[in-house]
């Protein structure tokens, strides 16, 4: 199909998702636990990733012309064939366009498998995407466990490429599974990030946005920043006034406006985002707020905050996913450096301070695929979304996207008669 014609299909997919915003809204509520008032723009996010995409459409083959003495080269990008997605249970909708939709883009065909724990949204997805005109057997949706679906899916011949959302463990299984075909893969996988707070910023905003960015959506945020890094000259202040706000977030029903944190998706998630409570008081940590189950019926758990932490605790190290900050303070720059790099993963991380120089060289030292300063994690759809370490494999947004999902090609048009070298004369 021209990509002319995709770009009307995906358009018309991005209309749809507007006009049933609230019905996607409703069923990742129900799947995920998440409020309702992040969900809505949840749908809202998807639809903007399938009109990005689409506008691309008909530009994802162009290529360039790197003339020679003796040949015209010039390069195009052609589909890379099937693909597999599989999507995780945190932001499910949202999630799943940001993946599906480069692929359609590129003229890829798709076997989605989504978590087994929130599987409605992805349902929702292709019916929207078969009423907007996709034609039958391009995007085909496969539910049921890593274990078995999964597996099948990342071994299967014909599938070219896995993109993967998950565990790092899961990526490197994904990776094992997929070598005897030799898989493109491209993994967006967890996170345990920095917000470093200098004494020299915006302290106010510094603390709205270190809230925002580990206890929204439940904890449960590849890019939440569950590490705390806090200079010590503002650190009482700062955690005092950090503890007060925790003890004050709402949690409840997640349908209901008011509610700011909902219950965590599942039983075996919860167990292991509570066990975490008791790690904590064993390596000798505070808990300042939090700690304990919310509640006596589902999976809620109290927004939670660990101070007097240090690096090498498995509070600070681990990936928790869940509504869990670990405070750590720090005196110097280069202190502050080290403790953000010392871990295993580098998706992203966040640096407050008013101190332009400071920030040059921090940033340009963390090992991080995503870096904001001054700022919660604001997505720009043409920039490079990926981690680096355990973090991940690859890059999403704009034309990082395209490479993934597309191959290129080169042809050398011979402009002349050059010589060939003779053998056998």
């Amino acid at each position: 199909m021209a990509g002319a014609e995709r770009k009307k299909i995906l358009h018309r997919v991005a209309d749809l998702i507007v006009e049933r915003a609230e019905d996607i809204a409703l069923c990742e509520c129900f799947d995920t636990g998440q409020a309702l008032r992040f969900m809505s723009k949840a749908a809202l996010r998807g639809a903007e990733n399938f009109r990005f995409f689409a506008d691309r459409a008909p530009a994802a083959r162009d290529g360039q012309s790197l003339p020679s003495p003796t040949l015209m080269n010039i390069t195009t990008r052609v589909p890379i064939g099937p693909v597999g997605v599989i999507t995780p249970w945190n932001t499910p909708f949202m999630l799943s366009t940001w993946k599906i939709a480069p692929a359609l883009a590129a003229g890829c065909t798709v076997v989605h498998k989504p978590a087994e724990f929130s599987p409605l949204t992805a349902r929702l997805l292709l019916e929207i995407a078969e009423e907007a005109g996709l034609p039958p057997g391009v995007w085909n949706l496969v539910n049921g466990l890593g274990e078995e679906a999964g597996k099948a899916l990342t071994e299967h011949p014909d599938i070219r490429a896995i993109a993967f959302v998950g565990e790092s463990r899961t990526g490197s299984m994904i990776m094992k599974q997929g070598a005897d075909t030799l898989k493109r893969v491209h993994f967006e996988l967890g996170g345990k990030n920095p917000v470093v707070v200098f004494d020299d910023a915006d302290l106010d905003r510094a603390l709205d946005a270190a809230i925002f960015m580990i206890y929204s959506l439940n904890g449960e945020r590849c890019t939440s920043s569950s590490r705390l890094l806090i200079q010590d000259s503002v650190a009482d202040d700062f955690l005092a006034r950090l503890t007060e706000r925790v003890k004050k977030i709402r949690v409840g029903h997640p349908l209901d406006p008011q509610t700011e944190m909902g219950p965590l998706i599942h039983k075996t998630h919860f167990d292991k985002v509570c066990s975490y409570f008791d790690k904590a008081r064993a390596e000798g940590a505070t808990i300042a707020a939090g700690g304990a189950r919310e509640g006596t019926q589902g999976w809620f758990v109290q927004p939670t905050l660990f101070t007097g932490a240090r690096n090498d605790m498995a509070i600070a190290q681990e990936e928790i996913f869940g509504p869990v900050l670990t405070a750590i303070r720090f005196t110097t720059e280069e202190e502050a450096l080290n403790i953000a790099n010392d871990i295993s993963y580098g998706l992203t991380g966040y640096v407050w301070t008013n101190d332009l120089t400071r920030a040059l060289r921090f940033t340009d030292k963390l090992e991080a695929g995503m870096i904001w300063v001054n700022s919660e994690n604001v997505r720009h759809l043409p920039t490079p979304f990926g981690g680096v370490k355990a973090s991940g494999i690859g890059r999403d947004g704009g034309d990082w996207s395209f490479e993934f999902y597309m191959e290129q090609k080169h042809v050398g048009l011979a402009t002349g008669r050059h010589k060939i070298t003779q053998l056998g004369v």
